[in-house]
């Protein structure tokens, strides 16, 4: 593994949307689903690189993008909550999603944050074990009603840093 963490301005837009559309290609639905948010994240990192570079980066094995990480800073001191995460399909369950994670972690962390919250859905039982074995909690879970949205339930997940 010679994985490095590139600022996403290392990259031609469309990065994010191209990961993440491949992070989720098991189930297009996701696609459908949040492509349009995907499109909102590489729109706005690239209209404003300072907080791109600030706020998200791209895992490299190599020179090749295998996946993205971003997060939002507003509510800082309190809490930085992370945003879109994902691997690319052929490089899933071989630990690169956890290097990436801790990598962004440790990121926040240098922010001050106090907590650092991310939200999951039900259907994503390996988010879910990388997120505790990270040391988040889950802290709640949210029925999703929503009849567009083919999710059962939304998974908060906290991590409380002044703990750690």
């Amino acid at each position: 593994m010679a994985i490095t963490f590139r600022a996403l301005t290392d990259h031609e837009p469309g990065i994010i949307v191209r990961l993440l559309s491949d992070a989720y290609a098991f189930d297009p639905r996701y696609q459908e689903l949040h492509g349009a948010s995907w499109q909102d994240s590489d729109d706005f990192f690239f209209a404003h690189p300072q907080i791109a570079d600030a706020c998200c980066f791209v895992t490299a094995d190599g020179d090749e993008p295998i996946g993205v990480v971003m997060w939002d800073p507003r509510q800082l001191p309190e809490s930085v909550e992370i945003g879109h995460n994902g691997i690319v399909a052929t490089r899933k369950g071989s630990g690169y999603g956890r290097l990436q994670l801790l990598e962004a972690l440790a990121r926040i962390r240098s922010l001050g944050a106090r907590r650092i919250v991310v939200t999951t859905d039900d259907g994503l039982v390996p988010a879910q074990r990388m997120y505790e074995s990270a040391g988040f909690v889950r802290a709640r879970v949210r029925r999703n009603d929503d009849p567009a949205d083919f999710v059962d339930e939304h998974l908060d997940y906290v991590l409380d840093v002044a703990q750690r």
